[in-house]
């Protein structure tokens, strides 16, 4: 089966969003990703609640939203009404994490938990049978064209072995450094959704580019 690919709207040509938002619209490109961050959980501030509903509004594929914030559960229902469909918080940024995920399905969004590089896969031992989507960072959150950390290959399959050990379907996503080079090792070690953002926008040709991390 072939990856997910999730491009990452960071990297995007914000004089030009329409023109990028309608080449993922035409591509192979199966969500449209979002990086939502607050200046404190990371050292980067970026899209607000205006511009995801503008990008929603065009966007043909569902919003895979990624909250690198604190206290997320203040905004889970505007996320909601400004159209994501999958919401992803931080173990590290999310004090009752339980609940936080309860909170995002109640709403009929898709729930994810992210693990910051240094954060252990067993860490989600207890909450993995509750959530959709396990988001592992794959470079240190807050910045794109980061070079990707090698270590990402045994966590994906320390991670697919804990699902398979609770017996539970979970999406494993990378982001982070993803392109063309490693995608295919990634899918090989488990992983079903790719983040890539300055391999696809600074590409060429950024549908082909699409195409190839499909990993067919």
């Amino acid at each position: 089966m072939s990856a997910i690919v999730s491009p990452s709207m960071l990297s995007a040509n914000f004089g030009e969003l329409n023109k990028d938002i309608e080449m993922i619209n035409r591509s192979e490109a199966d969500w449209f990703h979002i990086d939502v961050m607050d200046g404190v959980f990371v050292p980067n501030i970026s899209f607000g609640f205006p511009v995801i509903q503008a990008i929603n509004k065009k966007a043909e594929k569902p919003l895979d939203v990624h909250l690198m914030i604190v206290d997320p559960d203040r905004y889970i229902k505007q996320f909601k009404d400004v159209g994501a469909e999958i919401l992803t918080v931080h173990y590290e940024a999310c004090t009752h994490l339980h609940r936080t995920v309860q909170n995002i399905k109640s709403h009929g969004m898709k729930a994810g938990v992210s693990l910051n590089p240094h954060t252990s896969v067993a860490l989600l031992e207890d909450i993995i049978t509750d959530i959709d989507l396990v988001l592992l960072m794959s470079v240190n959150p807050g910045f794109g064209g980061q070079s990707y950390i090698e270590n990402t290959y045994s966590k994906v399959k320390q991670l697919k072995e804990l699902a398979k050990c609770k017996q539970t379907q979970v999406i494993i996503e990378i982001d982070g450094g993803v392109d063309t080079s490693n995608a295919q090792k990634l899918v090989d070690c488990g992983a079903d959704a790719l983040v890539a953002g300055s391999a696809v926008f600074k590409s060429d040709d950024p549908e082909a580019t699409i195409a190839k991390l499909k990993c067919r």
